[in-house]
């Protein structure tokens, strides 16, 4: 254990109702984000910056790139599955199953509110690429819009704060996730149109190879997370 002042400056230690209140200013600009990047009136137009890469069973899939950050997005209409199922199960934990089957710990660290958490996701030393032996701190909000738009937003906390919740392991590598989640659009006959956005920043270029299998991996996990929402009970759906 290292109690040197220059691991110690970079620990923040913060109260719950500070954290509660950054939490909440910083989710609200990446629920604006999510919004924007799921707006039907934009998804296919080239002008907002969004190239369609992909469109496999029924999955479209898309990238949007500003200097080094990488922005996805797949979209999906799934029938017959409410917002509110889908919902249950695509939070940050679950998404995370999706990404790489060597997740080694996903556990909630802190409950701020009802729909206000910090998550810690470890990945192993056999994930690929950039999840390999990573850990991350994120936040999960989830917010119902006025028109039932069910929004779930993702992003890692600053280092400091991260830090000051959970020490980063002496093995592990503390990545960085950048504004993500989910929108889920109610339509009619209780489907829903699901947007998921992930925003990495490599620091560089991204390898056309690492593009390819990312754009399956988009695809794998609403597939697979459809399933497991046609599975989950419909009570308190209206």
């Amino acid at each position: 254990m290292s109690n040197s002042p220059a691991a110690c400056s970079r620990s923040w230690s913060i109260s719950d109702d500070s954290l509660r209140r950054y939490v909440f200013f910083a989710s609200e600009s990446c629920i604006q984000e999510l919004l924007s990047a799921s707006d039907s009136n934009k998804v296919g137009n080239n002008g907002d910056g969004w190239k369609v890469l992909a469109f496999d069973n029924g999955v479209e899939v898309s990238k949007r790139r500003s200097g080094s950050l990488h922005t996805f997005r797949s979209r999906w209409l799934l029938r017959s599955v409410s917002p509110r199922q889908f919902i249950t199960v695509a939070n940050a934990i679950d998404a995370a199953k999706q990404w790489d089957p060597d997740l080694v710990e996903a556990k909630y660290i802190k409950d701020l509110e009802d729909n206000l958490n910090i998550i810690r996701l470890r990945f192993g030393e056999n994930s690929k690429s950039l999840f390999r032996n990573r850990e991350f701190i994120v936040y999960e909000r989830r917010e119902t819009m006025d028109d039932g738009t069910l929004v779930v937003a993702v992003a890692s906390l600053p280092k400091e704060i991260a830090a000051g919740l959970h020490p980063k392991q002496n093995n592990a590598i503390r990545g960085l996730l950048l504004q993500s989640g989910w929108v889920v659009e109610k339509l009619e006959d209780d489907s829903c149109m699901v947007t998921y956005v992930v925003q990495l920043d490599p620091a560089g270029w991204l390898p056309k190879c690492f593009v390819n299998r990312l754009n399956t991996k988009l695809v794998m996990i609403i597939e697979n997370l459809e399933k497991q929402a046609q599975d989950c009970p419909t009570i308190g759906d209206t």
